[in-house]
């Protein structure tokens, strides 16, 4: 776990999320985080982390192979499935 959010949102730091992948010497990941709300949606926030994540992998080499949405259901989003995940 990279953080826990409040309510509605959550603070996600590049540095953070690259860590463990860094010192693991691990050449890809997938991102992943939880919609209590029931909406696997992603927001305009989730885009935003997305899109700047992604360019981080590309500047540290780490291969951003998806971002998934995941609610308490079964039910998930992914940017992967969606095109949505600029690639890596």
């Amino acid at each position: 776990m990279i953080s826990r959010g409040t309510l509605n949102a959550s603070l996600v730091r590049p540095r953070e999320v690259f860590q463990g992948d860094l010192l693991a010497n691990a050449s890809c990941l997938i991102l992943a985080h939880n919609h209590p709300s029931g909406d696997p949606q992603p927001s305009n926030a989730d885009k935003i982390v997305t899109e700047t994540l992604v360019s981080v992998g590309k500047f540290l080499d780490v291969n951003n192979l998806d971002h998934v949405i995941v609610r308490s259901t079964c039910d998930y989003f992914s940017f992967r499935d969606s095109s949505s995940l600029i690639a890596a």
